[in-house]
């Protein structure tokens, strides 16, 4: 709840900043917006006008506005035109949460939503929208989602999402699932930008679920299609276009000195910090200035573990606004850290108060937004359930009527049915006595089984442990042999099997650490077999640039194994004869993909590419002959491209 309490902080005090930044043109605004609405004809003109103005409060406040809307509410009503007060009472949902009344504003909206089969979709949707936003301020999370199924079983697909909710609840890690099944699909693979901007998102839940290490990698393939973007001279550019790439790339670095800070890496974090403060800086015109404010505190926070305490000061001093709560909490922190260190714990301990009663705050926050959240329950269901309640007297009082009536006629039967439902009961206690001793031998059962399922899942993890161990057992057999041989072709045989035998070692590795023993995640495991056959030919490939795209593909061990030895065998082709004279222009791009029943794969790069006797060699070339042999064994057929920038290997399969 306390992520949600800042969270909410954070929203008024960026509405308050747009608020300042769009008040300056309010002498300039001609048409005064609250009386073009008064005098707009019609109801549902009306209705349209509040909903399309997003600066209706500039000239005139919510409270204005409801002053007005209230009183075109009170002539429908009078007249009973019943399309007018659904508009109006739409209108005064949206202003009870603006000026924060949620619980009025969940009672007018669901009032409404009660007749839901006499509105339009168009209205529905505005309704639902309503409440979406007043159970999110209320963190009333489980309501939400509600509200967002009910929008897509009505068809109402637009902006329908679960992860900024997961988020706001601090299940980052869910959040991010969430996101990238959502957002992904929507994203074209020549998209460079959007996929920067996407791998900059999972960056961000990764890092905030305090995996930095792997949120890291995300940024590095962040910038990687960032730098594709803003180097592909076949795309027109807008200066629009340019601002938003450098301030993209700007915000990418500072994630990732965020992300050394956590990792305790203090000096990594100095260099990018600085150079996204620098960056943001100069494009600053008031909407960067939360990120200026977290990259400068963790600035702050990295000097001062090294020591640099003069520096982290003056960071911590400088000219800048604290944008939300947890940045005014971890700048108290900072300071009283650094008086600490130079021995001031006077001015350290009011740093220390200022931070309690900060916290004392929030728990009030806390528990003003709990009473709205029960007035919001009960207010809303009061009088549905005041008439259920009377419903149900009436139809118990004439139960019992009845009954008085039909007692003396019907003495005999209840006495029968008396004796019935004791037989009927000793019946019931009978079935319950065989019930609880079936559920017992049921979960006996049921633990034997689990048990047996668990050792054979141990034995199973044993058993691709063991492989993986004589698999290199067999590589450093290798290694040991390439030492004491003298012929450079039986040198290079030896380390291209132990390149092989690497890679199928890394698969059973991969196996028994995944939760699921069947299936393999290929995005890691390719990063994996790239690093390690970089350390087999350790004078080439560390200067070219290895963009792979699997994300979320799964393969079986059967399918990742011939996978594995064939893209063992293209990178070290790559390595060994695609840049002959300078790799610092070189790129591969691997891509694998796999759909239901269907897969593709493609394999490029941007080297010399393949030799005009190619179809001669590949009968010779033992790579190539086993390449082949590994896409038949997939059930495929392998096809050769050359191109004027390299060479393409691509082939499907099932």
């Amino acid at each position: 709840m306390k992520n949600s309490i800042k969270l909410i902080v954070i929203c008024a005090l960026h509405c308050a900043g747009i608020l300042v930044l769009t008040g300056q043109t309010k002498d300039t605004l001609q048409v005064n917006l609250l009386n073009e609405f008064e005098i707009a004809q019609g109801a549902l003109q009306r209705q349209k006008l509040f909903f399309d103005t997003s600066n209706r409060y500039i000239q005139n406040s919510a409270y204005d506005w409801l002053e007005s809307v209230n009183a075109f509410l009170d002539g429908s009503e009078r007249i009973k035109d019943t399309a007018a007060i659904t508009s109006y009472k739409i209108i005064q949902s949206q202003l009870y949460s603006d000026i924060g009344d949620y619980d009025k504003s969940i009672a007018v909206a669901k009032e409404l939503f009660s007749n839901s089969d006499s509105l339009n979709k168009n209205t529905k949707s505005i309704i639902l929208s309503v409440l979406d936003a007043n159970y999110g301020k209320l963190q009333m999370y489980d309501k939400q989602i509600e509200i967002r199924e009910l929008k897509k079983n009505l068809g109402i697909t637009e902006g329908v999402s679960f992860y900024d909710i997961y988020a706001s609840m601090g299940l980052y890690n869910k959040a991010m699932k969430q996101y990238i099944l959502a957002v992904k699909p929507t994203i074209s693979d020549n998209d460079h930008l959007a996929l920067a901007k996407h791998h900059n998102i999972i960056g961000n839940y990764l890092r905030l679920d305090k995996s930095a290490s792997t949120a890291i990698n995300e940024f590095k393939k962040a910038l990687g299609f960032l730098e594709v973007y803003i180097n592909d001279n076949t795309e027109q550019k807008t200066e629009n276009n340019i601002f938003e790439s450098e301030y993209l790339k700007a915000e990418i670095i500072g994630n990732i000195g965020i992300c050394h800070v956590q990792l305790k890496n203090y000096t990594e974090a100095i260099d990018p910090l600085q150079n996204s403060i620098q960056i943001l800086s100069t494009y600053n015109n008031g909407f960067y200035q939360e990120k200026i404010t977290d990259f400068t505190l963790n600035l702050a926070e990295a000097q001062l573990q090294l020591n640099n305490n003069r520096t982290a000061k003056q960071l911590l001093e400088s000219s800048y606004s604290l944008i939300n709560v947890d940045q005014e909490l971890k700048r108290n922190r900072l300071f009283a850290n650094y008086y600490d260190k130079t021995k001031n714990y006077r001015l350290a301990a009011e740093y220390y108060k200022d931070n309690e009663r900060i916290t004392d705050s929030i728990k009030a926050i806390e528990t003003s937004i709990l009473k709205k959240q029960l007035v919001a329950i009960v207010g809303t269901s009061d009088l549905e359930n005041s008439r259920k309640l009377i419903n149900e007297q009436k139809l118990a009082n004439e139960k019992i009527r009845n009954e008085i009536q039909a007692k003396d006629q019907s003495f005999n039967l209840i006495f029968i049915s008396l004796v019935f439902t004791l037989i009927g009961f000793v019946g019931l206690v009978y079935a319950y006595l065989k019930s609880i001793k079936n559920q017992r031998l049921i979960a006996q059962q049921k633990y034997i089984i689990e048990n047996s399922l668990k050792e054979k899942e141990s034995l199973l993890r044993e058993i691709h442990h063991r492989v993986k161990n004589n698999l290199q057992m067999v590589s450093s057999l290798l290694s040991l042999q390439t030492r004491n041989t003298k012929s450079k072709a039986a040198i290079e045989a030896l380390e291209e099997g132990k390149s092989r035998v690497k890679a199928m070692a890394l698969i059973h590795q991969k196996l028994y650490q995944n939760e699921d023993l069947s299936l393999i995640e290929m995005q890691g495991y390719i990063e994996s077999l790239i690093n390690s056959v970089q350390s087999v030919y350790k004078k080439g490939g560390h200067n070219i640039s290895i963009t792979i795209d699997a994300e979320g593909t799964e393969l079986d061990i059967d399918r990742a194994i011939p996978f594995g030895l064939i893209l063992n065998e293209l990178v070290s082709n790559s390595f060994k004869y695609a840049f002959p004279d300078n790799d610092e222009n070189g790129k591969i791009y691997i891509h694998l993909r796999k759909n239901g029943e269907q897969g593709y794969f493609e394999y490029t790069d941007n080297g010399v590419g393949l030799p005009d006797d190619a179809d001669e060699r590949a009968n010779s070339s033992m790579g190539l002959r086993l390449i082949n042999r590994l896409v038949n064994q997939l059930q495929s057929k392998l096809n050769t491209e050359r191109t004027k920038d390299g060479v393409r290997f691509w082939f499907n399969f099932n």
